[in-house]
């Protein structure tokens, strides 16, 4: 089964310019609808792109955005004021989806990946009753004791925080080295220019601690049906957060699964064995939660809140293959869109 790809570019309520795309079934009607919530510091057109392409293959319309500060979105580079911006976003953008025609009756999903992981559990605080299940890859949901940072310490920072917010000043280990096991792909991300490769700024370490430590404080109160993956030799988020996850939620259906020897990047990281293995896993999940799924009907009017910029010209698979022989772009023909972003 082939696929088809749209990019669009929305403006939220904030007036901030923000990237979103799509992979859709060519020749039917999605099954359900799947929410990709990305990594601190990713992006969805290309880092991605292997679940969008997987999971629209398998049937899902799959819809990504690009945070504020990252990817192609507008704003300075991985810089979170509010972590609550990010979820704010997110949900405008997801609930526009739904109300669309082709989408009002489907079921929906959510997918985090690491920092994504809290931003899917937060839109499921947000609406508790709105999205049938979660699939949440190395969620970042706790901040494991051997990493949390001395109160003394974080007291000094935030005194800080409103005065050089945006410095790059916090030390962190090269996130990549330690993420992403196979040497040929943690070299393509590497020189994926579109992810963000330096120190975190202050602000936006403050506020993805802050998240951590409330979601920490709130892991009973997930109780929609979930899917947690964690390799268990991961070195960025503690497999402990999974399973504290796992263990403290009070939905009635919830599903943990440890990859031995797997590192971080479940998805993009690991060898291709591998990486069949882990996308079996989640399509099995959602098969199985999208069998008999009759989704609640969305009636509500299109969210104001958004603006869409532009509405691309949808592009197939084998067509797009043929564009990037000829341009070198994939963009529904055209030249690449100029990143957005401020300094």
């Amino acid at each position: 089964m082939d696929f088809e790809y749209h990019e669009v570019y929305i403006t939220n309520s904030r007036g901030v310019q923000l990237f979103t795309c799509r992979w859709l079934p060519a020749s039917s009607s999605p099954k359900a609808l799947v929410f990709l919530c990305h990594g601190y510091g990713m992006e969805c057109s290309h880092y991605m792109k292997e679940c969008g392409v997987r999971l629209a293959r398998a049937r899902y319309a799959v819809f990504g955005i690009d945070y504020e500060g990252h990817g192609r979105s507008s704003g300075s580079r991985c810089y979170i004021k509010k972590f609550e911006n990010i979820v704010n976003d997110c949900n405008e953008f997801f609930k526009s989806v739904c109300v669309e025609k082709d989408y009002s009756d489907k079921g929906r999903f959510l997918y985090g990946e690491s920092m994504g992981g809290a931003v899917a559990l937060l839109l499921h605080k947000k609406e508790p009753f709105f999205y049938n299940g979660a699939v949440l890859v190395a969620p970042m949901c706790k901040i494991s004791e051997e990493l949390k940072p001395h109160p003394v310490v974080v007291n000094i920072l935030t005194s800080f925080e409103e005065i050089i917010p945006k410095w790059k000043i916090v030390p962190t280990k090269d996130v990549i080295d330690s993420a992403f096991r196979d040497p040929a792909k943690r070299e393509e991300i590497r020189n994926n220019k579109l992810i963000y490769q330096d120190k975190p700024r202050l602000k936006t370490a403050l506020e993805m601690l802050r998240t951590s430590m409330s979601l920490e404080q709130s892991l009973n109160q997930v109780r929609l049906p979930f899917f947690v993956l964690h390799g268990d030799a991961d070195a960025v988020t503690d497999p402990e957060i999974s399973k504290a996850l796992y263990e403290q939620a009070s939905s009635k259906d919830k599903t943990m699964k440890l990859y031995p020897g797997m590192w971080h990047g479940l998805t993009a990281g690991e060898t291709n064995e591998n990486v069949d293995i882990v996308f079996a896993d989640i399509i099995a999940w959602l098969q199985k939660h999208t069998h008999d799924l009759v989704a609640e009907l969305i009636i509500e009017p299109f969210n104001k809140c958004i603006e869409r910029l532009e509405f691309p010209t949808p592009v197939s698979n084998k067509q797009r293959r043929r564009k990037q022989s000829s341009h070198r772009s994939y963009l529904c023909g055209l030249k690449e869109p100029r990143t957005l972003h401020s300094v």
